[in-house]
């Protein structure tokens, strides 16, 4: 039972982690949503809008995925840059040499 608080702790809801979030779900929810696009004009260079629309969304979806994974980075080297101060503080988890 010792794990638990140790585990809620670990999922905090930050701004950081709601950017990353929204990086991650903004290229399902443009592509899911196909009444939006789901149309020909306006035409890019001779290509209806349905296809140019979903072209565009893989550069920016490998775009967004890369900064929520350097978002996730940073927020990772500040959660370990805390995490040992906090670690101290509690009890070893092996008890066996006490």
């Amino acid at each position: 039972m010792s794990e638990t608080p140790e585990a809620t702790r670990g999922t905090v809801v930050t701004p950081v982690r709601v950017a990353i979030a929204l990086c991650l779900l903004a290229p399902f929810v443009a592509m899911l949503w196909v009444g939006s696009y789901a149309k020909v004009d306006p035409a890019f260079i001779g290509i209806p809008f349905f296809y140019w629309y979903q072209m565009l969304w893989v550069p920016l979806s490998a775009a967004l995925t890369v900064t929520a994974y350097k978002l996730w980075q940073r927020d990772q080297r500040g959660r370990a840059g805390v995490a040992p101060a906090s670690s101290r503080s509690s009890s070893p988890k092996g008890g066996a040499s006490e």
